[in-house]
């Protein structure tokens, strides 16, 4: 019995010597992306939340503080609306339009199409392209006198097409159907929740975080808008990123103002983000193994 004690005496300092050294590994791996994450998201973030409290041009000096002075003015700032009221409005339609076309074409792929892993690669293919290339791409189909679009409806009808970038009537539903092209992601995680789930739920397409991230997105659109229109005409496009990049790095370049902004989207996105996941279990399948639709 003395022997069986002291093995387990001795064994339990070699546990523990294991147990810290498996510790110390651990967060050696972990070192890395902690060093970026304080270094490229906590710390431009707590930065960002400083300097809306500061005039700041680098041009000309160190940040001044100016306290609430930054928030005050926004109110009384036309663009700052503008910007809002436009991103507010893309969005709402946008996302919409969106989730319907990614849901459509999943469950049409989901139908046994022959040469399925062609058809995803296609559909996924603008999710992965250029930015910038896509957005130059849409604003030569969309020219006025010798666009692709204008130039085979003249060609079918006979009839002369809007003037999709330069008619502010327009130019959103351009920028509405730019944003429904590039639904490949979407559309390849819904075709896997549709092929993962019971029959019995197929009508609940929906899948947890999916609309969050689109609607995330379509608040934060900026390469389209800046490519395309450079936010005109007379500010239809000025979408809210849009509006803060022109406040940092424009002419009258003032950083402090433009992390106000940026405080503001950021508090925008937070509850919009907060409101999706309270109201996940009112839309939002959690398959269990003791429930009886997944047997």
């Amino acid at each position: 019995m003395a022997s069986v004690a002291t093995a387990r005496a001795g064994a339990a300092p070699r546990m523990g010597k294991q147990a810290r050294r498996e510790e110390l590994w651990f967060y050696l791996s972990l070192s890395p992306w902690l060093a970026g994450f304080v270094i490229f998201i906590a710390g431009p973030i707590l930065a960002s939340i400083y300097l809306a409290f500061t005039r700041y041009d680098p041009a000309t000096g160190p940040p001044t503080w100016i306290g609430m002075a930054n928030y005050g003015s926004l109110i009384h700032v036309f663009l700052f609306w503008q910007s809002l009221k436009v991103t507010l409005t893309y969005t709402a339609v946008s996302v919409p339009l969106s989730v319907a076309a990614a849901t459509v074409v999943a469950l049409l792929l989901n139908q046994g199409l022959p040469l399925l892993s062609m058809w995803r690669t296609i559909y996924y293919l603008p999710a992965v392209t250029s930015a910038v290339a896509v957005a130059l791409m849409w604003q030569w189909i969309f020219q006025t006198n010798f666009g692709l679009l204008n130039g085979t409806l003249y060609s079918l009808t006979g009839l002369q097409g809007p003037a999709w970038l330069t008619d502010e009537h327009w130019v959103m539903s351009a920028m509405i159907i730019v944003s429904l092209w590039q639904f490949g992601g979407p559309m390849l995680i819904y075709l896997a929740a549709i092929q993962g789930v019971p029959t019995t739920l197929y009508e609940s397409a929906e899948i947890d975080g999916a609309s969050v991230v689109h609607i995330i997105g379509s608040l934060q659109v900026f390469t389209n808008a800046y490519v395309i229109t450079r936010g005109g005409p007379h500010y239809a496009t000025y979408f809210f990123v849009l509006n803060l990049y022109s406040n940092a790095f424009g002419p009258m370049s003032d950083l402090g103002y433009a992390d106000a902004l940026a405080c503001v989207l950021f508090a925008i996105v937070l509850g919009v983000t907060f409101l999706a996941f309270k109201s996940a279990r009112f839309w939002v399948f959690y398959e269990s193994p003791g429930d009886p639709a997944t047997k």
